[in-house]
């Protein structure tokens, strides 16, 4: 796209299936395996809708789309659904009423209900991402918003509502802020927050092509004239909080070392254990330019090494758009991997975690680039859906220009999602099959997906699937895979020296032969929120084995869980101390003690 535009590599070739179809509103087949149902209106979330600037989308701050977060507000022990609304020019200078965003309380009964403004979390301003973290180690969980604006802190109250305390924080910050990630970087048990900035975007000055503000850029995409950005335009800067425990935070971006000092344009920012020492690194998705990855040293700096660890650029030394960042350990080798989410034109990226902070590009080989070059992927997870003990991949796809649904390019605005099986292979020999869309099942929903949030929703032991698309109403998968698998989920609660809701823990758990990782991470997908609860499928295992926690204080503890198909919560220090059977305490003592 030239000077201003988007990273992404050599125009392909369209794809359509055998009715003419663009491939990425089509390729559907008359029957198959049903993973997942489409069931928004029946759960009630259908009369709810995003809004992001208008539809002709003239500015990129229009096209990007929200995030979306699971959290269990009221701790009931079901999940909730958080929905980040946009807005509109004439919503900002008060002309028209803001767009809404939703929080959907669990009924327990597979419905929602929308209760975001009797909670205070409507927001009403221009909202893009969204994370969940207990700041205040308080033990409930509260919500950070990004925004074009302000963003906003809400603290949760306790008693079904939430206080904007983001001035009080200090990290309002006031242009366009994108994702964020929370995690305890310097071990004194109390989370800190990374904010990453995207593009500085002045309505006094709008990046209309041909003007200063573009650098008399022309705006284009194979020709076509389309919104200008994110190439071309200023960034805006990422920063680091720290958090002092009465409510307040510091900016120690620079002292720190993750001074975003090319203002790259930040999407979606994870912590996590990346290099298994036991300190949370940081990994940062920039949209067409090199992403970070910061190696946390332990003293409260990070090394810098993007660039030694293969994870900023492709294979091919491309930027990429890197819009979502799934996180997970496909290989069950005890070491995560990352799938980011790319532009059309080119491959989304899966990058192998070889150890020592070192990353192969093994997209091509394990089957996941080519399938995916005709789409824009968002949100990404891996995720288990068929509870076999493996991680398989979900992608949410949709175009960011209107104008290709004019042209024949084999492209559409709205697309399909995306669903790849992890298939058995020698070590490092695994690879990934993409799963048909059945007709008139959820895989074969067509929408211009942003926003994705995976988790269990129904407390079943299936990991279902909501989006949040631009401009349109969210939709929600339930995962009804016909799979009889067992599995197991972990609900931790971090002791007195780590944070509270244990983010950034590491668990392993050592079932049906195999050992696998799962990590509680406060944010993931494109700029949202999954399920933080540790899932994990055994197979026809009836057997969980035992979890390997590694607390974020430090502490290891190896805990034998008693019985599959439970949720258990853990304590650090303390065992197990409830489970949940089916959705409700389980009766037996065994499952409890």
């Amino acid at each position: 796209m030239g000077r201003s535009g988007i990273s992404s590599g050599a125009t392909a070739s369209p794809v359509f299936d055998p009715q003419g179809r663009p491939i990425t509103a089509g390729g559907f087949v008359d029957s198959g395996p049903v993973i997942f149902q489409d069931i928004t209106a029946q759960a009630g979330l259908a009369n709810w809708r995003h809004t992001m600037g208008t539809p002709a989308k003239k500015f990129i701050v229009e096209t990007n789309g929200s995030g979306v977060a699971l959290l269990d507000y009221d701790n009931d022990g079901w999940l909730d659904i958080y929905l980040v609304n946009g807005s509109t020019f004439n919503a900002l200078d008060g002309k028209e009423p803001p767009p809404h965003a939703a929080l959907f309380h669990n009924n327990h009964d597979g419905t929602f209900t929308d209760v975001a403004a009797k909670a205070g979390v409507t927001n009403d301003r221009w909202g893009y991402g969204v994370s969940v973290a207990d700041y205040d180690n308080d033990g409930w969980p509260d919500l950070f918003v990004t925004n074009y604006g302000k963003n906003r802190l809400f603290h949760n109250n306790h008693d079904g509502t939430f206080t904007d305390v983001a001035e009080h924080a200090g990290f309002t910050l006031g242009n366009w802020s994108a994702g964020s990630a929370w995690g305890d970087f310097d071990g004194d048990g109390l989370l800190d927050l990374y904010v990453s900035g995207y593009v500085h975007f002045d309505r006094a000055n709008l990046p209309i092509a041909g003007t200063k503000a573009t650098g008399f850029a022309s705006c284009q995409y194979r020709g076509v004239d389309v919104n200008c950005g994110p190439r071309g335009l200023p960034g805006e800067p990422d920063h680091l909080f720290h958090n002092h425990g009465d409510g307040t935070f510091t900016d120690v971006t620079a002292k720190a070392g993750v001074e975003d000092k090319g203002r790259f344009y930040g999407f979606t920012a994870i912590f996590a254990d990346i290099d298994g020492d036991g300190r949370p690194d940081l990994l940062v998705g920039n949209d067409s330019e090199p992403n970070y990855f910061y190696r946390n040293k332990g003293d409260g700096t990070f090394e810098d090494l993007s660039y030694p660890s293969g994870l900023a650029l492709n294979h091919d030394g491309r930027e990429i758009a890197s819009m979502g960042i799934a996180v997970g350990d496909y290989e069950n080798n005890g070491l995560l991997d990352f799938f980011i989410s790319d532009f059309s034109d080119d491959y989304d990226v899966l990058f192998r975690n070889d150890g020592n902070a070192s990353f192969t590009d093994v997209s091509y080989k394990v089957g996941v680039a080519e399938p995916t070059i005709p789409f824009v992927g968002w949100g990404d997870a891996f995720l288990d859906f068929d509870n076999d003990g493996w991680l398989d991949l979900f992608l949410a796809n949709g175009h960011v220009f209107p104008e290709v649904d004019q042209q024949k390019w084999g492209m559409t605005f709205a697309e399909r999602s995306l669903l790849f099986h992890n298939i058995p292979g020698k070590p490092g020999q695994r690879r990934f099959d993409l799963v048909p869309a059945v007709s008139g099942s959820g895989l074969a929903v067509v929408t211009s997906a942003r926003g994705a949030a995976f988790g269990d929703l129904f407390n079943d032991g299936r990991i279902d699937v909501i989006l949040n698309p631009v401009d349109g109403p969210a939709t929600l998968l339930r995962n009804v895979d016909a799979n009889h698998n067992h599995w197991v989920e972990l609900n931790l609660i971090g002791g007195p020296k780590s944070p509270r809701d244990a983010t950034c823990a590491t668990v392993f758990l050592n079932a049906n032969g195999m050992r696998m990782r799962q990590d509680v991470l406060a944010s993931g997908s494109y700029i949202s929120a999954n399920d933080r609860r540790p899932h994990f499928g055994l197979g026809d295992s009836d057997t969980p084995g035992t979890a390997e926690i590694h607390w974020p204080s430090g502490t290891i503890e190896k805990i034998p869980l008693p019985a599959p198909d439970r949720i258990y919560t853990i304590a650090e220090g303390k065992g197990i101390t409830a489970a949940l059977c089916s959705g409700t305490p389980c009766k037996e003592t065994s499952a409890a003690h």
